[in-house]
């Protein structure tokens, strides 16, 4: 059996915690990050981020996307930190960030800003009223601001991880990129993907998974099929 890889990380985007719990446990020890989400918050999240840490030994990526003035968002974060979490993702505005760095500021948690959702692309900008210009550029520009304002990695479509890669404000830096889907897995709602071995190749740190594993027949298998694809590169 192939060790299980931290570069993948499993998105339970299942409705609630009981759920989450008996998915955790059917992947078993093929998988070693879990991420949970802003879907699974009113049905016992946090305290399955807890039972996946502190007795399964599992890392967790908190995905809540903060969003708010920067005392809330600092207030929030230093709430959350004292969950012994792994990361924790926030809005990329430059004052998001630094918010959240000062309530991280007594814990190991890492914050990750989130760039453009994968899910967007230039048509859904313009209907937000986002600045004109290539989507790409806009997620590297956004990724920088970012960095510079204390991120500890950013969140970014696979399509975009060799460009930020590239930012000398990146070098030390998280990249974690969703939307990745294996070869042959339907796209869902991501428009910007990318399969496992070609986001690691550009780039990203961290890939995360979700429906091609929990959809799975097999979710354990579908998982060490993605392990062993990584341990390829």
């Amino acid at each position: 059996m192939t060790k299980a890889d931290d570069r993948l990380i499993v998105a339970l985007d299942v409705p609630n915690a009981i759920q989450g719990l008996k998915l955790a446990e059917d992947i078993g020890d093929a998988v070693s990050f879990y991420k949970i989400g802003l879907g699974m918050l009113t049905g016992g999240g946090l305290a399955l981020a807890n039972e996946l840490k502190g007795e399964h030994g599992k890392k967790i990526f908190l995905d809540m996307k903060l969003f708010d003035i920067g005392a809330t968002v600092e207030n929030a974060v230093r709430g959350l930190a004292q969950f012994d979490l792994d990361f924790l993702t926030v809005h990329g505005d430059p004052y998001v960030v630094t918010a959240a760095k000062e309530g991280a500021a007594d814990s190991d948690m890492k914050i990750l800003a989130v760039t453009i959702l994968t899910s967007l692309d230039r048509q859904d900008l313009d209907g937000a009223l986002i600045k004109e210009g290539d989507l790409r550029d806009l997620v590297q520009e956004r990724a920088g601001n970012a960095f510079v304002a204390g991120a500890d990695g950013v969140i970014a479509s696979p399509q975009e991880a060799a460009l930020i890669r590239a930012l000398p404000e990146a070098k030390g830096k998280l990249i974690v990129t969703p939307g990745v889907r294996p070869t042959g897995a339907a796209l869902g709602d991501q428009k910007r993907v990318a399969t496992p071995s070609s986001a690691i190749s550009d780039g990203a740190d961290h890939i995360v998974v979700g429906r091609p594993i929990w959809q799975a027949q097999s979710p354990r298998a579908a998982a060490q099929a993605i392990v062993d694809e990584l341990a390829s590169i």
